[in-house]
């Protein structure tokens, strides 16, 4: 498998505005740990490998536990998250997924009972930027880095 281009160095002027609305979501106030966690829900769904492999890693090294990692994508049967953390999963899961579907009044009340509204605009931005990374990295076949397998 081989990138398929560059793209920060195709189109810097375009990445580094991309780049500072990243930085404006890491600054945005949000829990880190709740950022590493729906940035992770999000490319799970979109199927980002990069990006997977990248939340995985800055979730871990800003002392997630491993177990909480590996079990953000199936966060509903597990009890390891917090109601907050629940519901932004919920609310990533619904603005990720928006082809084809609505944004219904319950899963905005379900988000507004965890998140005021300005975190609902944060929260919403975060994962809209995490959709951006995801279709960025997947559309050009951004290759994460690969480690030599433990032998068996």
């Amino acid at each position: 498998m081989k990138p398929r281009l560059q793209f920060f160095n195709v189109a810097p002027e375009i990445m580094n505005q991309v780049l500072a609305l990243n930085e404006a979501v890491e600054k945005s106030g949000l829990e880190r740990s709740l950022l590493h966690l729906v940035k992770l829900r999000a490319s799970h769904l979109n199927g980002c490998s990069y990006c997977v492999d990248m939340h995985t890693r800055e979730a871990r090294q800003d002392g997630e536990s491993e177990q909480r990692v590996y079990l953000v994508s199936a966060w509903r049967e597990s009890p390891l998250y917090t109601e907050r953390e629940r519901a932004a999963f919920a609310w990533t899961e619904t603005l990720t997924a928006l082809a084809g579907n609505h944004v219904e009044d319950e899963a905005y009340e379900a988000a507004r009972a965890h998140f005021s509204e300005e975190e609902m605009v944060k929260l919403s931005v975060a994962i809209g930027m995490i959709n951006v990374w995801n279709r960025l990295c997947t559309g050009f076949r951004a290759i994460h880095p690969v480690e030599k397998a433990k032998a068996a």
